[in-house]
């Protein structure tokens, strides 16, 4: 893993995130995008599954989870479509970004 995919990957996942487990994750995925949805699919689960979505004890407190968990969601659909885009991505078409150039052939018809 280079520089511009760990920063990439900070970025995407904070600073918190340990990188000696960005590293092997990342070596055993060999992409920077599927490394990071990894990560938050599990930090996805953890707050789903390991503790309740709200916690209230009245007068005195009240947490709720419901919010991280829909950011997260957010997070991971912008980066299954693709946004943002991470350093080791492939080139769409390998064409250097450029549109495509293809040719119409017209063929005369006969007239009345």
């Amino acid at each position: 893993m280079d520089a511009a995919v760990r920063a990439w990957l900070v970025s995407q996942l904070g600073t918190s995130t340990d990188p000696v487990d960005l590293e092997q994750r990342y070596a055993r995925l060999g992409n920077a995008r599927r490394t990071a949805l990894e990560v938050l699919y599990e930090r996805k689960a953890a707050l789903v599954y390991d503790q309740p979505a709200s916690v209230n004890v009245s007068s005195v407190v009240s947490v709720a989870y419901a919010e991280n968990i829909k950011a997260i969601e957010r997070q991971i659909t912008l980066l299954e479509s693709g946004d943002p885009s991470a350093p080791d991505d492939p080139d769409p078409g390998g064409d250097g970004g450029q549109a495509p150039v293809g040719f119409i052939q017209l063929i005369e018809r006969r007239r009345r």
